[in-house]
């Protein structure tokens, strides 16, 4: 695309920062002058083998500049997956071995095809640099970096001041990430808010490899299903682009209408003036059926659009429910996590907590709750369970 101002319209939409929109601009400008598209960079580490829609709104960006003509280089972090990113955490996170890194990245690309065209994507592994860097030249990385601008970044600021633990491998992985962005020579970087320190290396570690500095490009950080914390699978409160289309939809309508418009602007590319003007019911149920034909179909879409207005609308329970059978009597907590109503014994409790689970019409009080007759489980206003003694 030559209209740099068109250009930079898309690729500002539900941007949080550009450092610098005036740098970008300028890239911009040698890019069409050039005829040579922009080396795009982001990276994802493979700590889970799913994708949610907090990860689709980088991807969603990428796909943005590949429609725009430029290169766009899908980072996986298998070797840095294995130290673990430490934006945003409180605590050290889990190490990770290399077969289970590999095992999660292995998933990567074909979720990831549902935005992406994979066709023009470039996929490179950090390990094709990092495995043949030998211990002395690992360290030399260290030299760019003060142990006081470390100390500087907000979570490990806050982490000192309380006495936590940070080890010295998590200081590590900023390191890594920024010479990431000297072997590609990027020219722009896209992350989330909580990476600013990580991409703001990149841009220094460049300068001192006499690399012209990448742009930084930060995405606002997806709320859950919660409102609250940021979609992460940790939370249970994640939404899974290969969940079935039954559970997209459902999890769409369980979200806040102020949360709705941010899903709108960050997930899809519809017009936010005439969302505005919808009802919010409207708007949810329009938004649960884009969300579900960008992952699976818009058969599927209509189907649960219709499953949906038939439920809530005329106040009935759905023609098409999973079924559970025990022999034997068990709570109501390990009946959600066995049935997949919930992902985790916690988040059976906080949803019993909620009050958002009932059984035959009456609510469960109870995490120990154990059914003595058959019936019909109800998670929130949306999913359906026929529990079989």
């Amino acid at each position: 695309m030559q209209d740099i101002n068109k250009q930079l319209e898309i690729i500002k939409r539900g941007a949080a920062e550009i450092i610098s929109e005036e740098e970008l601009r300028k890239k911009l400008e040698e890019s069409i002058k050039n005829r040579k598209p922009l080396k795009i960079k982001a990276g994802f580490d493979p700590t889970a083998p799913d994708l949610h829609l907090g990860h689709t709104v980088l991807l969603r960006k990428l796909r943005q500049f590949q429609d725009l003509g430029h290169e766009v280089y899908f980072l996986i972090g298998d070797f840095t997956g294995q130290i673990g990113d430490p934006s945003g955490r409180s605590e050290t996170r889990k190490q990770l071995t290399k077969e289970e890194v590999f095992k999660n990245a292995r998933t990567y690309k074909k979720q990831a095809a549902k935005i992406l065209d994979i066709s023009k994507l470039k996929i490179v592994f950090n390990s094709k640099w990092f495995e043949r860097m030998s211990i002395v030249e690992m360290l030399r990385l260290t030299i760019h970096l003060s142990v006081s601008q470390m100390l500087s970044r907000d979570d490990f600021k806050k982490r000192y001041t309380k006495g936590e633990n940070i080890s010295i491998l998590e200081f590590m992985y900023p390191l890594m990430q920024g010479y990431d962005s000297v072997v590609l020579k990027a020219d722009v970087e896209l992350g989330g808010t909580d990476q600013i320190f990580n991409l703001l290396v990149g841009r220094q570690f460049q300068k001192d490899f006499n690399q012209p500095e990448q742009v930084v490009i930060t995405m606002p950080l997806l709320e859950g299903t919660d409102g609250v914390q940021k979609m992460s699978k940790s939370f249970d409160n994640y939404i899974g682009i290969n969940e079935p289309a039954k559970d997209i939809f459902g999890k769409i309508m369980s979200i806040s209408d102020e949360l709705m418009l941010k899903y709108y602007e960050l997930l899809t590319d519809e017009d936010l003036a005439r969302v505005k003007n919808m009802h919010p019911k409207d708007a949810k149920v329009n938004l649960a059926r884009i969300i579900v034909s960008q992952y699976h179909s818009q058969a599927d879409a209509e189907k649960e659009t219709l499953e949906f207005q038939r439920v809530f609308s005329l106040k009935e329970i759905p023609v098409d429910m999973p079924e559970y059978k025990t022999a034997g009597e068990k709570s109501m907590v390990i009946i959600l996590t066995e049935s997949r109503l919930a992902a985790s014994g916690n988040e059976a409790r906080r949803l019993i907590k909620q009050g958002a689970v009932s059984f035959n019409n009456i609510k469960v009080g109870q995490e120990g709750f154990i059914p003595k007759e058959p019936g019909i489980l109800k998670v929130g206003s949306r999913r359906f369970l026929k529990v079989v003694l």
